[in-house]
């Protein structure tokens, strides 16, 4: 039997891929804004729903969350190599 663990802790960034998109590289981004990048084609899927207050927000912020979520890409692959 599963036993739910409520306050686990998530790293803010986890790798994803699966091999029915064999090209496609995901981050999984745990915090708020909750999302999943592409990094093959950048697209963005969000987990949340938001009004047009958070919107105008999550475009100022969108850009960097991509950045970060690409960085960590970056510094995972190269401890790989190590």
């Amino acid at each position: 039997m599963l036993k739910a663990k409520y306050n686990m802790e998530l790293p803010k960034y986890i790798l994803g891929d699966n091999t029915d998109l064999p090209n496609a590289i995901f981050v999984i981004h745990t915090e708020f804004p909750r999302f999943i990048i592409n990094l093959e084609d950048d697209e963005v899927e969000w987990f949340e729903d938001f009004d047009q207050h958070d919107e105008k927000e999550l475009e100022m912020e969108t850009e960097n969350l991509i950045k970060e979520a690409t960085a960590f890409y970056d510094r995972e692959v190269a401890r790989y190599d190590e």
